[in-house]
């Protein structure tokens, strides 16, 4: 428990933070993976020179110095950020490390400012911080060990499929090799995979969307290849059936759990669609009572994965509907039998349909698109208990 002294000392120090904006989080990463360069096998390089962790680490820094006096608020955004950390397998020891370098960075930076009491006031908040997370982190990896089928840390798992979804999208089937049964998983969680190879420059953690519901046996992820992107490039092309890959534990705070009489409009853009069909493929073999919406964008028939899987499923069961929308269909797409609308997904065009009371509504993909679709939904007084999201990447919240 911090005391009020110390609060208030990290309260004053909000106006520092937010002047130096994400200068701050960006001499953190450069002294950190100078001093420790360790830890580059362990965050997505990828995200650093594209700014995205530095940024999204700042807006967590300075949400935390703001309600260091009310951390409850910070609750959903400390639950996901330790979800994501067990899929890059932190220890506890690590957390030093960072806590070191960013009192380091606040000195280096703000030497002014950086008394010994402000150092101590940020020492103790960090400290307080870095419990709560190597804590619930704790209980993340137990539970994952205790579950049938568990397991703690990485594990061996064999490419039995390797199959492409799009141009963009292949999907991968691993099974255990030592033949064991897998843990179960809540559709629209992810898997972690611990890559390292020589053609990898450092060994890469990547989180990819289960793309199938739990079947006890095998996962099923989906990879869209990114333009020099390091590790989708590396299990597109270096990948082969029969190829062994380190697995972590499925996580992610993103999930479906909703009843049998309950309406469920699943909405995605692009490769937002992989955790939507592990939650449409359970709705499904459930037997799903109430009405399910299928709702999709992407560029065109090259780009729509699952395509023939959901035109099967929606022939299979009344309940479902499918609309689909091509920003700039090809010469070969069919109106009406690839897809219904062109241009971007435009809500209004199926209100009538997905406006129903007490449903819920799961959507992904890229920032813009969720933006747009929250903000429709909110307009026609959907509230954002019954709206659900899932960001891929550094935690940013719409």
């Amino acid at each position: 428990m911090l005391d009020s002294r110390t609060i208030d000392i990290v309260k004053s120090t909000v106006p520092l933070l937010e002047s130096a904006n994400t200068a701050l989080t960006e001499h953190f990463y450069q002294r950190m993976f100078r001093d420790n360069p360790e830890l580059k096998d362990v965050f997505n390089l990828s995200h650093q020179k594209t700014g995205r962790q530095p940024a999204a680490l700042f807006t967590a820094v300075l949400a935390y110095a703001k309600n260091i006096d009310n951390p409850a608020v910070l609750s959903a955004a400390v639950e996901r950020i330790a979800q994501k950390h067990t899929g890059f397998a932190i220890k506890p020891e690590q957390y030093a490390i960072v806590g070191h370098h960013l009192l380091e960075t606040i000195k280096e930076l703000a030497p002014d400012a950086a008394t010994p009491e402000v150092i101590d006031a940020w020492a103790q908040a960090y400290g307080a911080l870095a419990e709560i997370f190597i804590g619930r982190e704790e209980q993340i990896y137990q539970g994952n060990e205790s579950k049938a089928g568990g397991w703690r840390g990485t594990r061996a798992f064999v490419v039995k499929e390797k199959q492409a979804e799009s141009e963009q999208i292949v999907s991968f089937l691993l099974t255990p090799a030592d033949g064991g049964a897998v843990a179960d998983y809540l559709p629209g969680q992810y898997l972690n995979l611990h890559l390292d190879s020589p053609v990898l420059e450092h060994k890469e953690y990547r989180q990819y969307s289960l793309c199938q519901a739990a079947n006890g046996r095998e996962y099923r992820i989906a990879v869209k290849r990114e333009p020099g992107g390091v590790a989708s490039n590396f299990m597109h092309d270096q990948v082969r059936v029969g190829d062994t890959l380190q697995v972590l534990p499925p996580a992610g705070d993103f999930f479906m759990e909703v009843s049998a009489d309950t309406p469920v409009v699943l909405l995605s853009g692009g490769v937002g669609l992989t955790p939507m069909r592990a939650m449409l493929d359970q709705l499904l073999s459930q037997g799903h009572q109430a009405d399910v919406h299928w709702l999709h964008a992407c560029e065109n028939g090259a780009q729509h994965a699952f395509k023939d899987d959901i035109q099967r499923r929606r022939q299979a069961h009344a309940n479902l509907n499918t609309h689909v929308w091509y920003r700039t269909p090809a010469e070969n797409d069919q109106p009406a039998e690839d897809y219904h609308a062109e241009g971007l997904m435009d809500l209004s065009q199926v209100k009538d349909a997905i406006i129903q009371d007490g449903a819920h509504y799961y959507f992904c993909g890229p920032l813009p698109f969720m933006a747009m679709v929250k903000e429709q939904l909110s307009a026609w007084g959907i509230e954002d208990a019954r709206l659900h999201y899932e960001v891929f990447g550094p935690h940013q919240s719409l």
